[in-house]
């Protein structure tokens, strides 16, 4: 796909989950608004109709977050009917991982997401594995979830507010399973529907898929990038930057360059990768932002490639992420090579042992703990 035509995918998709949001968001403003008619006829008084609106609105964001929970939880179930073996789940920043055969509690948070489960893959066997349940499990889950909210809520019509709240749990439930299901780039990410369709058309992605997963496995037994088998990672062909599932693996090459301190290299690569009409999502492409910031910050330190760098979204999306290992190290540099603050590295150091503290990957703690001492070295050198 050329830049125009890939334009013209993005505006579309976006004008499409904008519509999305907007449909839910009238169906559930016209299921408030009827039950508040039908609350005030006798005349409710401001301060007790201002209280039920609130709780409204209260019972919708309710209603979102439970429907994620089940959306989760399809994948959860329909992956595990698909033969994959359970690695992690996700709520927000609240995550349970497995790690040596016990489910364990930690904290981590992904820009553009409101969950996530991550499963471990079967074998591939001639080049393929099962791949449409686990993928559109969530939606297949909200779907089936907001069927038997809409039978309950008939079943409940008589009692009001009890009625309500199953009638916006299958609104939310609907809109949720399209907003995921439909093929699209929701924010900074395919979602599932998009993946789904990836992986049936292309072996290359699907493989793509299975290696991803089998990393985000590894990594959560200890391993570090560097420490996996070589060849799982490699540079796809420039056709196969335009899948977004096997542009990815471009990305984790050039992780695994950054674990083994191949620093030079990994700066090529991203300035490679940036030059380039790929389908690389956005968070991606930010995190690689920070691991070029690094790099430059490290070696050569141009004050303009430094600059460049730190556009205004780079800045927006690094606050927003200013709890992840990676983000936290590349201010770390910056702070320290570059602006020379001594306190605001040392806030950025506390800050990164709290996220140290409850983060689910001990090995990318390990790396970025080398990173930020490779820093300090280079500030000794400098006579920081």
């Amino acid at each position: 796909m050329d830049k125009k035509n890939k334009k013209k995918t993005r505006k579309r998709n976006k004008y499409l989950s904008g519509l999305l949001f907007i449909l839910i968001g009238a169906a559930c403003g016209v299921l408030m608004a009827r039950y508040l008619e039908a609350i005030s006829k006798g005349d409710m008084p401001l301060g007790k109709y201002i209280v039920v609106f609130g709780l409204m609105l209260i019972a919708m964001y309710a209603a979102a977050f439970l429907q994620i929970i089940i959306h989760e939880t399809g994948h959860l179930v329909f992956g595990l009917l698909s033969g994959y073996r359970f690695l992690s789940f996700r709520i927000g920043n609240l995550m349970w991982i497995k790690e040596n055969e016990k489910v364990r509690f930690r904290k981590m948070s992904l820009e553009g997401t409101d969950g996530q489960c991550l499963m471990c893959p079967p074998d591939m066997e001639d080049g393929k594995i099962p791949f449409f349940l686990y993928n559109l499990g969530g939606s297949f889950m909200n779907i089936i979830s907001s069927l038997i909210f809409a039978g309950a809520y008939f079943l409940c019509k008589e009692i009001r507010y009890l009625s309500f709240f199953l009638l916006l749990m299958s609104i939310v439930g609907i809109g949720v399973a399209f907003m995921n299901g439909v093929p699209m780039r929701l924010g900074s990410g395919d979602n599932d529907g998009d993946n789904a369709k990836s992986l049936g058309k292309s072996s290359a992605a699907l493989r793509s898929f299975w290696v991803q997963m089998k990393i985000s496995e590894q990594i959560a037994k200890g391993l570090r990038l560097k420490e996996m088998p070589e060849e799982w990672f490699g540079i796809p062909e420039d056709d196969e930057m335009q899948n977004s599932m096997t542009a990815a693996m471009a990305v984790f090459y050039e992780n695994r360059l950054m674990d083994q301190h191949k620093f030079e290299e990994a700066g090529e690569l991203i300035d490679k990768l940036c030059s380039m009409n790929t389908a690389i999502v956005g968070l991606y492409n930010n995190l690689l932002a920070c691991d070029r910031l690094y790099c430059e910050l490290i070696g050569n330190e141009d004050e303009q490639v430094i600059n460049n760098l730190r556009t205004k979204e780079q800045l927006k999306f690094m606050k927003q992420m200013k709890k992840f290992p990676s983000v936290l190290r590349t201010e770390y540099a910056f702070f320290l090579l570059y602006e020379k603050d001594m306190t605001k590295v040392n806030q950025i150091k506390e800050q990164f042992e709290k996220c140290a503290a409850t983060y689910p990957y001990a090995s990318d703690i390990e790396s970025e703990r080398e990173l930020l001492q490779i820093a300090d070295e280079a500030a000794k050198v400098l006579g920081i």
